[in-house]
């Protein structure tokens, strides 16, 4: 890894085919990640459907250490847009493998 930020996963306790393509990415190159339950956390909640439009997971952020917000600003979404895969800054949504994989290489955490 040649990054000094950190990866925060928002995601929810029970099943979901996105949040299982990004744990299996993020297992394969060994990239450790803090997860923040959507469905345990009233405050990851509120964050979640602020930054999407929509309760998505993951929504996943590149931040500082210790923080659970995005080090930067990221690209709006105009209202009602699905943020499904679409790289936001140090954000993404709902990414399939390739698009995680891109964004990950983008932000340093895969070499």
């Amino acid at each position: 890894m040649t990054t000094d930020k950190t990866l925060v996963m928002y995601s929810r306790t029970y099943g979901c085919p996105f949040v299982s393509v990004a744990k299996q990415v993020l297992r394969e190159h060994n990239i450790p990640y803090e997860e923040r339950f959507i469905d345990q956390d009233a405050a990851a909640k509120e964050r979640v459907l602020t930054w999407t439009g929509f309760l998505s997971v993951p929504t996943i952020i590149v931040a500082e250490p210790g923080e659970k917000v995005p080090y930067t600003d990221f690209a709006p979404l105009p209202d009602g847009d699905s943020p499904r895969g679409v790289d936001r800054g140090p954000m993404i949504t709902e990414a399939n493998a390739q698009e995680l994989t891109a964004w990950l290489t983008k932000h340093g955490f895969i070499g």
